[in-house]
């Protein structure tokens, strides 16, 4: 047998094994393929802002590119500007600007109270601009509103009287009413069981025993017009049984309205059954010391301290200005100074001629009560004036040894302040 001595030929692969090598080349990009995709997930985006990454021809492998892992998140960019830090001040700093901060507020402080009371203090305390007290404009003469009582409903009772301080044989009047709490509307009722006595809270309360009152809605004591739903009375105490009482009276009355519904309420008045002193009735007027002075007749029957207030109109009847005395008087005739300040006739430029009205004052007690004697007023016009020039008063403002020194005293404040401001700006010491 004849063998072939030249090398063998290759045998082929098996089949199997071929088609198992061809499914792992294949594989290989899809693993590839995944990791890159993984590993791009995890990577944080760039920041497009970011000069190593925006800028042409910069390398991504620029040893100054930041690492994505020291990255934090939220964190500005590189290129968001970042606000310069405060500077803080040294504690000597601190301390100067919080003396700074105080000497200001004290010397703002200051100065409104040098000019506050500057400007409080212009005219004398006799003579003050009637839009000071408008309480005071006219004579008190007491109005007012309430329920009629707790059964009472929407019903008010409505009260006034025609004064509060009576004197000697003077008469006052009294007049009660019934309106719609809510609308006003006048309602029908009645007014009975009204007396008069001694006020409830005095000492010496019921020595005297009370006084019946009537009130009417006939056109009588005292009622103006019959039936208008107001009902009135009027009580002169000097003659009805107080002659020799002085203080404080108390009317009380009760109301039935409609439906039997019931309330009660009170009038008090201050009496006083013998003035100290009475005015005569006469007026004199002279320009002294820039300032237009107005002396009213006084016969003074007791010695003491009087207190008295005027009020002054324009020529249209316009409040101007609130005059008021407070001086010792002795007995015998007196006359009561009321002053115009020059300074005021300047500044509210009144038309001439000028009215004095309502004069009204009493006596003051040092102790006791009542703590006063009433003067009778002398109601309405009392005396009118002539015709002045504003050029015949002073313009300048009231002074007095007091003024001034509260004037120099809140000066030295301000100064005080300044001084401080001016040392802490290196202007000098204080």
């Amino acid at each position: 047998m004849k063998h072939d001595s030249g090398p063998p030929a290759p045998s082929s692969p098996p089949a199997r094994p071929a088609r198992r090598g061809r499914w792992f080349l294949l594989l290989i990009p899809l693993v590839v393929g995944g990791g890159g995709l993984l590993l791009c997930m995890r990577m944080p985006a760039p920041d497009p802002d970011s000069p190593e990454t925006s800028g042409p021809g910069v390398s991504s492998s620029s040893p100054d590119r930041a690492s994505p892992r020291a990255r934090v998140p939220g964190a500005p960019s590189a290129s968001a500007p970042v606000a310069p830090a405060a500077s803080a001040l040294s504690p000597e700093e601190a301390e100067r600007e919080a003396q700074r901060q105080l000497w200001t507020a004290r010397l703002e402080r200051a100065r409104f109270s040098l000019e506050s009371y500057r400007q409080s203090t212009r005219y004398p305390h006799e003579s003050r601009p009637i839009e000071e007290h408008p309480d005071r404009v006219y004579p008190a003469s007491p109005s007012r509103k309430q329920p009629l009582g707790k059964k009472g409903g929407d019903i008010s009772l409505r009260l006034e009287q025609e004064k509060v301080f009576v004197v000697g044989e003077e008469s006052v009047r009294f007049f009660v009413g019934c309106e719609n709490a809510h609308t006003g509307q006048p309602l029908p009722c009645e007014v009975h069981s009204a007396t008069a006595s001694e006020a409830p809270y005095l000492e010496q309360a019921a020595r005297l025993g009370a006084v019946p009152l009537e009130f009417n809605d006939s056109g009588r004591l005292g009622d103006k017009v019959a039936g208008d739903g107001t009902w009135t009375t009027s009580f002169q105490p000097f003659r009805q049984g107080f002659a020799l009482f002085e203080g404080t009276l108390r009317v009380g009355f009760s109301v039935r309205a409609a439906g039997n519904a019931e309330g009660s309420s009170f009038f008090d008045i201050q009496f006083t059954p013998a003035p100290p002193a009475t005015f005569t009735g006469k007026v004199r007027e002279v320009v002294e010391q820039g300032s237009l002075r107005l002396y009213a007749g006084l016969q003074v029957r007791k010695p003491g301290r009087y207190v008295f207030a005027a009020r002054v109109d324009d020529e249209a009847g316009v409040p101007l200005a609130y005059l008021d005395f407070n001086e010792e008087l002795e007995a015998g005739a007196r006359e009561v100074r009321f002053s115009l300040f020059g300074l005021l006739l300047h500044d509210k430029k009144p038309d001439f001629p000028l009215r004095l009205r309502d004069v009204e004052g009493f006596l003051l007690r040092e102790r006791g009560d009542p703590d006063r004697e009433l003067v009778k007023t002398l109601a309405g016009v009392v005396h009118t004036t002539g015709e002045y020039p504003l050029e015949r008063f002073a313009s300048d403002e009231w002074t007095s040894e007091e003024r001034q020194r509260y004037l120099d005293e809140f000066s030295r404040d301000v100064a005080e302040a300044q001084a401080h401001l001016d040392e802490l700006a290196g202007k000098g010491p204080p």
